[in-house]
């Protein structure tokens, strides 16, 4: 593409806050041009057709039409230069990694997206889309034999997580959710707690209860998810409060309205 045409960037994801911070990192790059956001999978798809960008920041995991859905829809043939955006280390390392596509795993750092920006740049000024679309095909097909091998042998498996990728320092760290001992928020980010280590991604806490198995995690209040199996103790505080005590010591407040399904779990009568 012509250097002094300005780089037609589109923005798509579910959180303002993640569409936010993608702005103001993208304000600082010369000739870049925002020419829309989107804040779900259908209205990236009207996007995409009727903006032309040259350029996707695409979230993996969106409510109703995921990213995937997206590259789908569109097809890998008509698919801008795509940067994936995740929160899951099952789609950034096991599809994009292989695929060779760059991918930013929330939380990044600066240094983290300039990186990705600068190599999605050189790839379409280096007139690239073929390979590009290549490496877009290759997600698919990464995605569809993964869903074929899981679906005979575990159908529920793939529904809970199993890992969380967390980025510190540029490093992606994998932490399996078996190590957990409960979750708390903290704004925009949710910090997991494992022993006496504490990692932070940007998620919500809702999307975390959704993506952890019931069985095993139970959220206790509007801002903790614990392990169930971390739990020791169930306490009754002055002025009819409640809390959980852990194996480790941490106290955990429980709301009200969580405290009699909270009970039936521990197999206490009221």
């Amino acid at each position: 593409m012509p250097a002094t045409r300005a780089l037609r960037v589109l923005i798509v994801d579910d959180e303002a806050l993640a569409r936010q911070r993608l702005e103001d990192l993208l304000r600082r790059e010369d000739a870049v041009e925002i020419v829309g956001t989107a804040d779900n999978g259908q209205a990236a798809i009207e996007a995409i057709a009727a903006l032309k960008p040259d350029l996707v920041f695409l979230d993996v995991q969106m409510p109703g039409r995921t990213g995937l859905d997206v590259l789908r829809e569109v097809g890998p043939d008509h698919m801008p230069a795509t940067i994936f955006v995740t929160a899951y280390d099952r789609y950034a390392l096991d599809a994009f990694e292989l695929a060779a596509i760059d991918y930013l795993m929330k939380p990044f750092d600066d240094e983290r997206f300039e990186q990705a920006f600068r190599r999605a740049r050189r790839m379409i000024e280096l007139a690239e889309l073929g390979r590009l679309s290549e490496q877009l095909r290759a997600v698919l097909k990464r995605e569809e034999q993964a869903q074929a091998a899981a679906a005979p042998t575990a159908p529920a498996r793939s529904a809970y997580l199993e890992r969380i990728a967390v980025e510190m320092r540029g490093q992606v760290r994998v932490v399996p959710v078996q190590t957990i001992e409960y979750i708390t928020a903290s704004g925009p980010y949710a910090e997991i707690h494992v022993a006496d280590k504490t990692y932070i991604i940007r998620e919500r806490m809702q999307t975390l209860e959704e993506r952890l198995d019931p069985q095993q995690f139970f959220r206790i209040h509007r801002s903790v998810i614990v392990r169930l199996d971390r739990i020791d103790s169930l306490l009754r505080e002055p002025g009819g409060d409640y809390a959980v005590q852990l194996r480790s010591g941490a106290r955990l407040s429980v709301s009200r309205n969580r405290v009699e399904p909270l009970e039936q779990w521990m197999g206490l009568a009221r």
